[in-house]
């Protein structure tokens, strides 16, 4: 949960390195909270079926949106890519693909052009 926090104190931070843990906790975390926050807008009758989504769990992803997007950056920056590798999200199945790899991949040791490798930090 402390990665969650990190991420979200870190809010519109885009320079710096993340390391695999602190962005893939926040995403298990995210998803955990959409699905909880989708139950409850089920159940509280705010789902709207046009839509797709619920009032609750639309504010939730609005809130994270911009924190999301920094962690995905922060952690490219750590395989020494630039975070315009997340446009590869418009491209279906591919570029997802391909992003999803370089986002499992193991950071960069030592320092890089975005800063210190974040695990001799920590």
């Amino acid at each position: 949960m402390s990665w969650y926090v990190k991420v979200l104190r870190n809010y519109c931070v885009f320079s710096g390195r993340a390391r695999r843990k602190e962005h893939w906790f926040f995403v298990l975390f995210t998803t955990i909270f959409s699905i909880a926050l989708a139950l409850m807008d089920l159940a509280l009758g705010t789902y709207d079926e046009q839509l797709e989504t619920g009032l609750l769990t639309a504010i939730y992803e609005l809130a994270v949106f911009i924190p999301s997007l920094a962690v995905a950056v922060r952690r490219l920056h750590d395989t020494d890519r630039r975070g315009w590798w997340l446009l590869l999200l418009l491209i279906p199945v591919i570029g997802w693909i391909i992003l999803f790899v370089f986002l499992v991949l193991r950071g960069q040791e030592g320092d890089n052009r975005f800063g210190p490798d974040p695990i001799s930090v920590v």
